[in-house]
């Protein structure tokens, strides 16, 4: 191996192995197979994960997988909001316990903030991404507001990418909000002649309005070639079309920002997001599919 990233053309070629469960020349083998390295996560609606970390350990590298199942910063280009993003490591904003990731955000005796964001593909072609199937994660959010997390997927393409790509957030919260988050599809123009344009709703989470940051929710989307459907333990909250810009597979992103456009000056020093496992399921049929998943509701 060597550290020169391929071309566009290679990267598009190792993606598209990488899709269908092979192995591209010059990049180690990837660590995002659903059952790698501990026991399987279980079938859902008669699927079995086609990804899945159930977080007995962690499996991290900074900015190429060379064999791990996630990156701690986006691919295209690092950090966003206002704590810098950690590489893995001895003080970094991850850990994990009895099965479970902490995310954790920290104030330094300087100031500044650090946090933590994983992302399941790299700008070199390694790691899970798929164009179409359900995603879900089992997820506590960070108390305090000022938190920004954000559970959500987004076309994996080669840094610099000029054509446009599709973001789905199923999860994005605001702190000073609680009870309540976003679900939205963005499609950004790159460096093409068109315009960014995005749409959305607001979730408001049954019960308590702090039952978000009190306890674990699972939240899930499936990306289908029609619909594309965003759910709450899983129970369908919103759905919309899938947008027709939408051509490359979808990698998966977990993360604690901070700020988001509002302030930091009160936000809890630490504060942790949680995350109990992420799974991937890619069904054959996903209008039978999303029938199965109502009658699984939590």
């Amino acid at each position: 191996m060597t550290g020169k990233q391929p071309g566009t053309i290679a990267w598009i070629v190792c993606a598209a192995l990488y899709c269908a469960g092979l192995s591209c020349p010059g990049v180690a083998s990837p660590a995002w197979a659903a059952g790698a390295g501990g026991a399987p996560a279980p079938a859902l609606c008669g699927q079995q994960p086609v990804f899945d970390d159930e977080f007995d350990t962690l499996s991290l590298a900074a900015w190429r997988l060379d064999g791990r199942r996630w990156i701690t910063h986006t691919p295209w280009a690092g950090d966003f909001g206002d704590a810098r993003f950690t590489d893995p490591g001895p003080g970094s904003a991850f850990s994990v316990h009895g099965g479970v990731l902490s995310i954790t955000a920290r104030r330094d005796a300087a100031g500044a903030w650090t946090s933590g964001l994983i992302a399941s593909a790299d700008g070199v072609g390694g790691g899970f991404a798929t164009m179409y199937g359900y995603f879900e994660t089992r997820t506590k959010l960070p108390p305090g507001p000022g938190t920004w997390p954000g559970i959500w997927l987004n076309e994996s393409t080669p840094k610099d990418w000029p054509l446009q790509t599709v973001e789905i957030d199923m999860m994005e919260y605001y702190g000073q909000f609680p009870g309540k988050y976003h679900a939205t599809i963005h499609v950004w123009h790159g460096r093409t002649a068109a315009r960014d344009g995005g749409w959305g709703t607001v979730i408001t989470a049954p019960g308590d309005p702090g039952t978000l940051v009190a306890r674990f929710h699972t939240y899930g989307v499936l990306v289908a070639p029609a619909q594309t459907i965003f759910y709450l333990d899983r129970r369908e909250v919103w759905r919309s079309p899938t947008p027709p810009e939408h051509k490359r597979p979808l990698m998966f992103l977990i993360n604690l920002a901070l700020g988001g456009g509002w302030p930091i000056n009160r936000t809890p020093n630490p504060t942790t997001m949680q995350v109990d496992y992420a799974r991937v399921y890619r069904p054959d049929d996903s209008a039978a599919f999303a029938r199965c998943l109502a009658g699984t509701a939590e």
